[in-house]
This record gives C-alpha cells, structure tokens and sequence, in this order.
C-alpha cells in the first residue's frame, strides 16, 4: 500500500521547487494535493507539469488571513479533509548587513514566513484529521546565524518557536508537528542569496557555501521532498516537537 493511499495534503509555496518536488513524490504515494501560491500562471505550470488528476490549486497570499482561510476552505471543498499540512512558503529578502537592512524588507520577510506559517497553523488546525501531520519549512538559518540575512534569520527561528507550541496545543488530538531544516538547496531561492551575497560572482559564493558543509554540496529539492514524505507518513507517527535537520552535516562542523 502506498504511503499516503487517500490522504489530503496542502503544499504552500507549491509552486516552488521543494513544494513543486514534494508534490510529485506525494503524489506518487497516493495523496491528493492543494498547491497554494501566489501566482496562478505558475501554479497553472506545476499543474500541468503534474500530470495528475488529484493535484488543484488555489492563488492565496499566505500572510493575509482571508487568503489563508479561502486556501483552507478550498482544500475542504475540493477534497472533504485536510490529513496533511505542508507549511512551506517563504521569501529570502535581500542580502545586506542589519545596519542597511531596508525594513520594509524585513516586515515583508516576517510577514510572509512568520506570519504565514503562523496563520496556515491557525486555520488548518480546526478542519484538519486527528492524527494529522504538520511539517514546517525552517533552514539551516533557523539554527544557526549567518551575515547579511538578519530577515531570513529571524524568520527562521521564529518558525521554531510555532512549531514547538504547535506540537504541544495539538499532541491531544494526536496531530503532529515538526520543522525541517535544510543547509542550501539547490533552486531558484540559492541563487537569488550567492548573487545577492557577491553580483555577478554567484558561482564562487556557492563553492564558499559548500565547503563549508561536510558532504561538499547543495541538498537537491527531491531530498527535502523525501523527509517530508517519512513526517507526512505514520512512518513517524511518535516524532512531534521536533527540529528534523537535513543538511549534509553543515550545523556539525
């Protein structure tokens, strides 16, 4: 049987390359999935790209409450029950130190990867199966610190801190709740920070980047996909709370 036989996913940022990835695995293993986005011609893409009948989509923006509840609603209505909740979305902001850091970049940032995940939580919770899962999507920046990144930084320990008292508030209907925290992957998102990080010398930031993560390179969007799956799965149906690290060895060294 397969591992999701049936089961009703959302991927936010599901048109991304990680919710994009994530999706088709999902899929492959029996789910029936909401990609929920910003953009529709993109979403429309993945779709098609897709292949599948048990893939729709909804155009939300993820830090605004009515969108939120319109994704939510939708999933419901499309496919009677929410099992699964992927809260993925999320910006990288620009890359310069705290003291020019432009702050209506910054709010931006929070808004969309602190507030989104904390709204998708908020909504999905109430219409979601006990003995659901949840997995939200940190970094290996919500571990540790880098420079340049204070927006991305912060948002990425606040998703911490909403998975942890997520994981607490719904243990007693058997819903599970844990993060994900990939060292640099390699998609769209990487190449805006090593060419933000250095213009026009993004390759040599991206060697800088590797060396400094023990197995010597990038994780592929498909080795995200696959922790996701083992967390969406009742392969872990005892692991809530926690921080579920997937980066080549990078916090270690």
């Amino acid at each position: 049987m397969k591992k999701l036989e049936n089961k009703v996913v959302i991927i936010t940022g599901g048109s991304g390359s990680i919710g994009k990835t994530t999706a088709k695995l999902l899929l492959e293993e029996g789910a029936k999935v909401m990609l929920v986005d910003l953009s529709e011609e993109t979403l429309k893409t993945t779709v098609q790209e897709l292949n599948s009948e048990h893939v729709h989509y909804c155009v939300a923006d993820v830090s605004k409450s009515k969108e939120v509840e319109h994704y939510i609603q939708a999933t419901v209505h499309q496919f009677g029950k929410i099992d699964v909740f992927f809260n993925n979305a999320g910006i990288e902001g620009v890359v310069k130190p705290i003291t020019e850091y432009p702050e209506d970049v910054f709010d931006h940032v929070i808004s969309v990867n602190v507030k989104g995940i904390w709204l998708g939580n908020k909504y999905a919770l109430p219409q979601m199966n006990d003995g659901g899962s949840i997995i939200l999507t940190s970094s290996v920046a919500g571990i540790l610190g880098f420079a340049n990144l204070s927006a991305y930084v912060t948002s990425k320990h606040a998703v911490v801190g909403i998975m942890k008292t997520t994981a607490v508030e719904a243990a007693p209907r058997k819903i599970r709740v844990n993060s994900v925290h990939p060292a640099p992957v390699n998609n769209r998102m990487m190449r805006s920070i090593e060419e933000g990080a250095s213009p026009g010398h993004g390759e040599a930031v991206k060697e800088q980047f590797e060396a400094s993560i023990p197995l010597g390179r990038y994780a592929e969007p498909i080795e995200i996909a696959q922790l996701v799956l083992f967390l969406a799965s009742d392969d872990s149906q005892y692991i809530t709370g926690t921080m579920q690290v997937i980066d080549g060895g990078m916090c270690s060294s």
